[in-house]
């Protein structure tokens, strides 16, 4: 089973302010909550390792997931995919200037390679956007 998430933000802010949160990968792997640490793993930024910790019973370790930016559109578009023995993410991060400011399309897909993956990602990748926002708003010195 495949795990698909789309949620819309909208921001009072000039579109490039939004791009130095989204073009930044750790930026963007920190407010997850299952992502317990972190390394940058290229010098242009555009590989990492996120170390997930899952609370399934058969993950009893955290496991490396290894991104890596696909597609770069500067100012506009991210598009990243990470993949590790547990599960693969697909994860796209889109801005429209609007008259106001921008809005900004999150698009994921998680499959999960162990039982109990998807079943977690359904029931929690919808909060985990719910984290991305507010680090989004805090960064950007929005109200929640």
């Amino acid at each position: 089973m495949t795990v698909r998430v789309e949620r819309t933000f909208e921001f009072p802010v000039h579109p490039d302010r939004v791009w130095e949160f989204i073009a930044d990968p750790e930026l963007r792997a920190r407010p997850i909550s299952v992502v317990d640490d972190f390394r940058l793993d290229d010098a242009d930024g555009q590989e990492a390792t996120w170390f997930v910790k899952l609370p399934i019973p058969l993950l009893d370790r955290t496991a490396a997931v290894h991104t890596r930016d696909v597609e770069r559109r500067e100012p506009e578009f991210v598009k990243f995919v990470g993949r590790s023995k547990v599960m693969r993410v697909t994860g796209e991060h889109e801005i429209t200037p609007t008259e106001d400011g921008c809005t900004l399309s999150n698009r994921f897909v998680v499959d999960g390679k162990l039982p109990g993956v998807e079943r977690y990602f359904k029931k929690h990748l919808d909060d985990e956007l719910d984290n991305l926002e507010a680090a989004m708003r805090e960064y950007l010195e929005l109200p929640a």
